[in-house]
């Protein structure tokens, strides 16, 4: 009596963790595709640099009075990049649900093996 109940609840709990591995792996996915959108806002832009460039160079060009030493003397270095605070929040949060995910999955794929030998 109580070894077939026993066998039910394994049943059961091999059930459960095969619903939490798919919901894991599907949520899994979601998330990897989002945050590799949104990690690029932690990067600079290169269009914003070539344009730091290409407006020097016009500057430059345009300004007739500018001698070539002095042109050579000041290399011109684009402003440091510093992410925005919301990019920032947002990654973090992003990865901090792909972890959680993840250790569910771990978690339900070791109590998988643990109702096996139950």
């Amino acid at each position: 009596m109580t070894e077939d109940e026993d066998d039910k609840m394994a049943k059961r709990w091999q059930k459960d963790a095969n619903g939490i591995l798919i919901f894991t792996g599907l949520f899994s996915a979601a998330l990897a595709a989002l945050a590799t959108v949104s990690v690029q806002d932690l990067r600079p832009n290169p269009q914003d640099t070539s344009a730091f460039y290409l407006a020097n160079i016009y500057q430059l060009l345009a300004d007739t009075n500018i001698s070539r030493a002095s042109i050579l003397a000041t290399p011109a270095q684009p402003p440091p990049f510093s992410p925005p605070r919301s990019a920032v929040l947002v990654n973090s949060l992003w990865f901090l649900s792909l972890v959680i995910s993840l250790t569910c999955a771990l978690l339900a794929t070791m109590l998988q093996q643990w109702a096996r030998r139950y």
